[in-house]
């Protein structure tokens, strides 16, 4: 059986994937966050993958790794950085030094978000960030294909959109990610065997979808889930948003310049990290 890292296990994707998971693979789960609920046959390593030497350590003794971890919304642009730009290039070059070829990356629907809801995009078109994240994501999948194509790494890149078993609002019936969808997706990630780079959707099978997510059909993708369901009853009590918003796939992102965090790090995380800004800040006066 198949050692499988998950880094960011501990946040809402991570927990659904985990659970769809279970028993296919022997799980090694990750995060700078401790994880609330834990099935017996998973180990937990708690990493800051900002740091080379965690992402180092994580990495081995697995046989690939779904990278889930990071910042997960519009934030400010030093945490987005460190969390998702030096972190992902950490765990990509841990993954390399490591011998780990095969890496399930979660990029973004908000790496295209600035396209319009009245457009259907494919894996081929040209980025269009909505907002900061957005552009980290973008940053990660082109690190992908520069570790696909120089090193031979096998990279598959998922543009997530909301993973739930049920869709919340009029925006999300177009992108739903059901966790069995999610699961399957991943799941063709890690075990398909023609991957070296590739781009894909995910979203499940949704009517109102903006996405041509043929080429994740073509590696064998079948998603199970519609949210068309759900659509009477969220348009039904669907509330006018944003004009601006409303116009583009990102949603609010596209408006935002920060978002509440709905996951926050630790205390002790928090607290060193007000401690290394009041040391910069003596430093500047000083100069």
């Amino acid at each position: 059986m198949k050692t499988i890292l998950i880094t960011g296990a501990a946040g809402d994707i991570g927990t659904h994937l985990r659970r769809e998971l279970a028993g296919k693979y022997v799980l090694k789960v990750s995060d700078l966050r401790s994880l609330k609920k834990m099935n017996k046959e998973e180990k937990f390593v708690r990493a800051d993958i900002s740091k080379f030497a965690d992402a180092l350590r994580i990495t081995r003794g697995v046989d690939a790794i779904v990278h889930l971890g990071g910042y997960s919304i519009e934030g400010p642009w030093d945490t987005i950085l460190q969390s998702n730009i030096v972190g992902c290039h950490n765990l990509f070059e841990a993954a390399y030094r490591q011998g780990v070829k095969r890496v399930v990356f979660a990029s973004s629907n908000h790496a295209v978000g600035f396209y319009r809801r009245d457009q259907t995009i494919d894996h081929r078109v040209y980025p269009k960030p909505d907002s900061r994240y957005g552009v980290s994501k973008v940053f990660g999948e082109a690190l992908a294909s520069l570790y696909a194509d120089k090193y031979g790494m096998e990279m598959f890149c998922m543009r997530i959109g909301n993973v739930n078993p049920v869709p919340i609002d009029k925006r999300r019936l177009a992108i739903l990610f059901t966790p069995r969808d999610l699961a399957q997706l991943v799941t063709i990630g890690i075990e398909h065997p023609d991957i070296r780079f590739e781009i894909v959707y995910g979203v499940s099978k949704n009517k109102r979808s903006w996405y041509d997510n043929s080429n994740a059909y073509r590696l064998g993708y079948k998603p199970q889930d519609d949210s068309e369901i759900f659509a009477a009853d969220i348009l039904r009590r669907e509330q006018p948003g944003d004009p601006t918003a409303e116009q583009y796939q990102g949603g609010m992102f596209v408006v935002a310049e920060e978002i509440p965090n709905p996951a926050p790090l630790p205390r002790k995380v928090n607290k060193k990290a007000k401690k290394n800004a009041k040391k910069k800040a003596r430093k500047k006066k000083r100069k």
